[in-house]
């Protein structure tokens, strides 16, 4: 611990996921936060891109075209625009997509790499979207073997006004 009682370099491998909603954009505070407080930690962004569940559907989107490429593109466009400004210098960043089902590639991901914290918004694009696709939150926080902060959007309504308008 340093004088101000904060734990500090206990995390090597911080995982954000993200899936651009407004939830994960404020939970993007939270994992720079950690990594400045674990330096020389590795701050990983992962985005998992939905596979389409019919068979139909998956043919469909790999015959149009480099679907894969466009995709990339757009998601790196993104990431340019929404995270990357916000990670400070001396932070390292390291930004990850897969397709698939997101819990699992999240878990998966997670294990693979030997995360040591995973840092995820509560809510993602809409109540619809998770009774389809399932509580991904859920799923990593009930799954996960490392620690999991799940950031609720709700709490950005808790926060001092000069907190909530800097990102760290």
């Amino acid at each position: 611990m340093n004088e101000s009682g904060i734990r500090q370099g206990y995390y090597r491998k911080i995982l954000f996921c993200t899936d651009f909603s407004e939830n994960a954009k404020f939970a993007f505070d939270f994992a720079v936060e950690a990594a400045l407080r674990n330096v020389g930690c590795t701050l990983y962004l992962l985005h998992v891109i939905p596979e389409p569940d019919a068979q139909f559907w998956k043919g469909y989107i790999y015959e149009v075209g480099d679907m894969d490429a466009k995709a990339r593109a757009d998601i790196d466009r993104a990431i340019d625009a929404d995270y990357r400004p916000r990670v400070p210098g001396g932070v390292r960043f390291e930004v990850e997509m897969r397709i698939g089902e997101a819990s699992r590639m999240i878990l998966d991901f997670a294990e693979r790499q030997g995360v040591d914290l995973i840092i995820l918004g509560r809510q993602g694009r809409g109540a619809i979207t998770q009774w389809l696709l399932g509580n991904v939150t859920g799923k990593v926080a009930r799954k996960a073997t490392c620690p999991v902060l799940v950031v609720p959007m709700a709490f950005k309504d808790k926060q001092p006004a000069q907190a909530a308008e800097s990102p760290v």
